[in-house]
């Protein structure tokens, strides 16, 4: 059983930053392959990043290409997004998520919600304009 804990979320000004942090349980994270989703009021889940558990490769969605950044620290058991220049529709519940089966396909596969195996219970980000 694999337990994931979102951090960093907030309420930020339009053209602002946050990072988020998402530490997982369990002695082999570093095989984990995870993701960054996120749910706006009304709106289906929908994917915002991945990095593969080598860390050698990531995938974002078109609309937080260039502002967001996905990383992971494998000594902490940590994955992060780092998000720039964020704007009113980035407001969402950010969820992390894992797939502990390592995964070496295409890392656009990963972004689909069945991929992943374990989730957090979410971090609330809001950005005012």
């Amino acid at each position: 059983q694999v337990q994931l804990a979102e951090s960093g979320g907030g309420l930020v000004q339009a053209g602002g930053s946050l990072r988020l942090s998402c530490v997982a349980s369990g002695r082999t994270f570093s095989s984990y392959t995870m993701g960054w989703f996120r749910q706006a009021p009304g709106k289906e889940r929908e994917f915002v990043a991945t990095i593969r558990w080598t860390g050698d490769s990531t995938y974002y969605a078109d609309s937080v290409k260039g502002r967001f950044t996905i990383s992971r620290d494998n000594a902490k058991n940590t994955v992060y997004l780092q998000m720039n220049s964020l704007r009113p529709e980035d407001t969402a519940v950010y969820y992390c998520s894992a797939r502990s089966v390592p995964w070496r396909g295409a890392i656009t596969a990963m972004a689909a919600m069945g991929a992943y195996d374990y989730w957090g219970q979410g971090t609330q980000v809001t950005v005012s304009s």
